[in-house]
């Protein structure tokens, strides 16, 4: 992949303040590369530097080795294609018209498109999906829609460089994931650069191929999302005081629920993730194992559980985290099972059912809220 846009010691910022300092970066054909970091770190004001939005107070930028600032507006708007949350509104027009905006840095004075630019504005608008709203006004369509209008009209240009800011901000999961799969096919088929800030982190994660980190008014990182995970560098930057983020799954928790447990679950390969969820929201503490180290529920039991009681992977329960899993059962009032079948490996699991069975501690979620509304509080269980 060649570098098409540099950054060196960049410097910018708004009435002689700098916002953003010695910044540098450099985007190659090909790749999407996403700025993260908290509210206010300098994002879009390094964005817009790189998009000649922001004049820098200092540093360089060239794009293909030349000075940015030198670059003609038409000669930038056939490089580089803009989708910024700006809301625009266009008098009159429909989707369709927005769209064919796109090609008029390749039209004459006149504005008038070829066949060709046609062709262009047609295979846009099915690569995102909007051909049906071609003849709809645009200031008709949802929000969501119209993020979709703007990446057409932004794919039209045929730019080297696609720029966006927050470009899933309106849209629904559905199209946040199509809006992701777009982008790869469009760097990975046609070896457009793509350059976005995202605040959603678990998307910057599934589908960049360079991550930089902005904080504090600086590049603190940068590197692949693999490298960007080690550790608790997210946690840190981010300071989620109020939760976590497991760097294995990519996923955030909310914080877990306070006060000594009073519930155990067991459960395994995922079946108690969605009771483990509904205990947090009910502000209900609970203990939770035996699980195995490998297993799909551990990350979410350790960000929620007063306590995980775990095993090695690939071996039958210990009978040392057995017995401390025994003991937290016998100080619970209640138990709740997830697992309706034991194997060879959980099978300490199930002694752990008969033991909730014989001193009468086993129960179901619905009985358990039923007592916790009844009782006014989590220790009435």
């Amino acid at each position: 992949m060649s570098v098409i846009l540099h950054a060196q010691a960049l410097t910018a910022g708004y009435h002689r303040t700098a916002v953003i300092q010695d910044a540098a970066l450099q985007l190659s054909s090909g790749e999407i590369l996403t700025l993260i970091g908290p509210n206010g770190a300098g994002k879009s004001t390094l964005l817009r530097s790189l998009i000649r939005q922001l004049q820098p107070m200092s540093g360089v930028i060239t794009l293909h080795g030349k000075a940015l600032q030198t670059v003609s507006p038409n000669r930038l708007a056939r490089q580089m294609a803009v989708v910024m949350t700006d809301r625009i509104r266009p008098e009159l027009m429909t989707c369709g018209e927005v769209v064919r905006t796109g090609r008029y840095p390749y039209t004459g004075h006149l504005g008038i498109l070829s066949c060709e630019d046609e062709a262009f504005v047609r295979e846009a608008m099915e690569l995102v999906e909007i051909t049906p709203l071609r003849d709809t006004p645009f200031q008709s369509v949802s929000d969501g829609q119209r993020q979709r209008v703007m990446l057409a009209r932004a794919i039209c240009q045929q730019p080297e460089i696609l720029v966006l800011d927050e470009p899933t901000s309106y849209l629904d999961i559905r199209h946040k994931l199509e809006l992701c799969s777009v982008l790869r096919r469009i760097a990975r088929k046609r070896g457009v650069a793509i350059l976005m800030t995202l605040h959603e982190l678990e998307l910057a994660l599934k589908c960049s191929d360079r991550i930089v980190c902005v904080r504090q008014g600086r590049i603190e990182k940068s590197g692949t999302p693999e490298e960007i995970i080690q550790d608790d560098y997210i946690s840190r930057s981010f300071r989620l005081d109020r939760g976590s983020f497991d760097p294995v799954s990519g996923t955030l928790e909310l914080e877990p629920p306070c006060g000594t447990p009073e519930l155990f679950v067991i459960g395994g390969g995922g079946t108690a993730i969605p009771l483990y969820r509904t205990l947090q929201r009910r502000e209900i503490p609970f203990y939770t194992g035996v699980l195995h180290e490998n297993d799909i529920e551990l990350p979410v039991a350790r960000a929620l559980a007063g306590e995980v009681f775990v095993t090695p992977a690939f071996e039958a329960i210990s009978e040392e985290s057995l017995q401390r899993a025994s003991e937290a059962v016998q100080r619970c009032r209640r138990v709740i099972c997830c697992v309706s079948a034991f194997g060879t490996m959980n099978e300490g699991n199930n002694r752990l059912l008969h033991l909730a069975q014989r001193q009468g501690s086993l129960t179901t979620l619905e009985e358990l809220l039923r007592s916790k509304q009844q009782g006014g509080s989590s220790n009435a269980l």
